[in-house]
């Protein structure tokens, strides 16, 4: 692989990087607060890619004259620059209800559990839910209304679950908190279809049957259909 052509791959991944980080692509590859550090790489790459045609440039010119000669390299080495044409053009999906059912929940015994608002609904992160109801006993909840957001997982025998991936670094680390379903279900439930849940603590409570962790349920009295977030993964749990 002759040297434009490692210019031009450092240049593209550079941009692929720019491009992620200046849009919210990249939160489906890692987490919010590596964003600076994807640009610098980015920024880093591009100079390099520049540095690398720049130093080309001036060994051309002090060997100008000597044979006359070029010495192509194989063309096929440009096939490089394909899967990064494919990252900037194509947006992958974020991890879903097929990688939530093959791997076990995630839920943690939280240090401690925030303070709640005295009255009112309650609108809580999943996995914010999942440790009062699993770990605390819904003894923060009581009867009050709760509202979560997350995308539906169906199991083998059709039984849903409302799921939240977890987040360390990337989406390679990525696992899944799931809350069971039960009380007003809708009759219809499509996986991966994002859903906001209005219902109240149930003790309720069932085992991953991966992992044997805790999966808590909440009583359901309403649900509707909710639009993706910006972020499709939750840092929550690890802050």
């Amino acid at each position: 692989m002759n040297r434009q052509a490692q210019a031009a791959v450092l240049f593209l991944l550079g941009a692929a990087l720019l491009h992620a980080g200046l849009t919210d692509l990249y939160l489906r590859y890692v987490k919010a607060g590596l964003r600076p550090m994807l640009l610098a790489s980015g920024v880093v790459l591009i100079a390099a890619a520049v540095a690398t045609v720049w130093y080309e440039w001036r060994a051309r010119k002090q060997q100008h004259g000597d044979d006359g000669h070029a010495h192509p390299e194989p063309r096929v080495s440009w096939l490089l620059v394909l899967p990064l044409l494919a990252l900037i053009l194509v947006a992958p999906p974020a991890l879903g209800s097929y990688s939530a059912l093959r791997t076990g929940t995630a839920l943690q015994q939280p240090f401690g559990y925030a303070a709640l608002p005295p009255d009112g609904p309650l609108r809580l992160s999943l996995v914010d839910y999942a440790g009062r109801a699993a770990y605390d006993h819904g003894r923060s909840l009581g009867d009050r209304q709760v509202k979560v957001t997350g995308f539906v997982a169906l199991d083998r025998t059709g039984a849903p679950y409302l799921v939240r991936m977890a987040l360390n670094c990337c989406a390679a680390d990525a696992q899944p908190v799931k809350v069971g379903l039960t009380g007003r279900i809708p009759p219809v439930l499509q996986p991966d279809t994002w859903l906001e849940v209005t219902g109240t603590y149930t003790a309720k409570r069932t085992k991953d049957p991966v992992n044997g962790g805790p999966i808590p349920f909440i009583e359901v009295s309403c649900a509707a259909p909710a639009k993706a977030p910006k972020d499709p993964y939750d840092e929550t749990w690890n802050n």
